[in-house]
Order: structure tokens, then sequence, then C-alpha cells
């Protein structure tokens, strides 16, 4: 018997794969990060697709959803993926812990330093009275004022890629954002220092998750730590398909 149990923990574990953590946008559930959660398993990755309440508390309790999904992962590599609110989280998440084994982050459309959108929209208490309705509280915390929260955050001491989209659903993006844009966050504001790689992509920030090329671009981050800037659409579909 002892010597079965010594030729077992001798024989080679069987390799585990890296665990991916997406996190979802404000206003939005796990289901808007269904394309790529189905495209990392098809790669081969476990993913950890988390729904949190986004529109019932402000930042800082929401911060916590973060562990509780990367607790899902156990002692595996760990990624992050996330749209929008979701990479504030985590940059607020990963500047007091980490997960077990640090792997790599992209975000999506990320309001770095806020978003012009909420800075125009909050300009009178009716105005900010319906957002709050409609967004909750972490709406109000999104600004691109030197007191918002992704103002307040340190620069990322992780791998960390950006995907940024430029074009826009609703007129008021182009009216009320100067320069690129996606409708709700400029490319501008997505770019912040100490990040390994940046792209641009023809998508909105509404469906900036749905879109092959960003998808094609998340694989790309995730298993070399940068973008493949001269990717096309054929290009990014082969990429999808293949894993």
């Amino acid at each position: 018997m002892r010597f079965l149990l010594a030729l077992f923990l001798l024989l080679p574990l069987p390799a585990r794969a890296d665990c991916v953590v997406l996190m979802h946008g404000l206003s939005r559930t796990d289901n808007s990060m269904w394309l790529i959660a189905e495209t990392l398993e098809y790669h081969g990755y476990r993913v950890v697709n988390y729904h949190y309440p986004s529109t019932d508390e402000p930042v800082e309790h929401l911060v916590r959803h973060v562990g509780f999904a990367v607790n899902q992962c156990g002692f595996q590599t760990t990624h992050f993926v996330t749209h929008s609110l979701g990479g504030i989280l985590v940059r607020a998440w990963l500047t007091e812990r980490r997960p077990a084994l640090m792997g790599r982050v992209v975000m999506l459309a990320p309001p770095n330093h806020g978003s012009e959108i909420v800075d125009n929209l909050t300009d009178n208490d009716l105005m900010q009275e319906m957002l709050t309705f409609m967004h909750g509280p972490a709406v109000m915390q999104l600004g691109t004022d030197a007191a918002s929260v992704p103002s307040q955050l340190p620069e990322p001491d992780f791998e960390l890629g950006i995907i940024a989209g430029n074009r826009a659903i609703s007129p008021l993006g182009p009216i009320l954002i100067e320069g690129e844009n996606d409708g709700t966050v400029s490319v501008e504001s997505t770019k912040i220092d100490g990040m390994s790689d940046h792209i641009v992509v023809p998508a909105t920030h509404t469906m900036i998750m749905m879109n092959p090329i960003a998808i094609a671009e998340i694989l790309e981050f995730l298993r070399h730590g940068t973008f493949d800037h001269g990717i096309t659409l054929v290009n990014a579909m082969r990429k999808i398909a293949n894993p």
C-alpha cells in the first residue's frame, strides 16, 4: 500500500487549464459576456463568468465580488477579462490583493480616467437622480474629476491589455465627447500609464464584448501578453475558430 501511494505521488499531475474571471459592466449581467465565455472555454480555459449586482451598490462595496469570483478559480493561474465598470473593480481589487497565481488582464472599454458622458449628464440634480435610479450609485463615481474612483486608483503593476472601441450607437457620444469614442468613453480615457498594450477596434461601448476582433485580441493577449496590431476580421475569425 505504501509503495502504491509513493508511486502515485511521483506521477506527474495532469495539466490544469488557466482560469479566466469575467466581470461585466454597469447595468449588465453575465449574459453580456456569454460569447467571450464560450470562446475561452472552446480554447481550453476554465471560465468564471461572474454576475454581480452592479446597480445596487457603490463601487467600494462591489469590489468584494471580484474576490468571490477569484475564489472559484482556486490555485489555477487566474486571468481577468472585463467590460467597462468591471475593469475598475478589478483594478481596485488588485491594489490590495492578488490571486494565488496572477495571470494577465484584458479590459474592454474601461473608463480608466472616468466617463465624459457622466460629467455631461450630471450637471443638474434632476439628471443625477435619473441616472442613479437607472444605473445605481456606482454611476456617480465614474466621472473624470479628481475625486472619482478611477482617478483615485494607482497605476497597474500587472500585465494589462486594453481594447477600446471607436463607434457609437447614440449620437450623444460624438456630441459630448471629444475625439474618438465608443459613445460612452473616449479612447484616451481608456488608456493608462503602466498598461502593457492598447488597441482600438471598430466597436461600440454596448457591444464591444461581441466584436470578433476584440475577442480574437483577448485570446492573443492572454496567450502572449501583446495584441496583434495587424489583425483583420478574417484573421480574427480564424483565431477564434482554431484553438
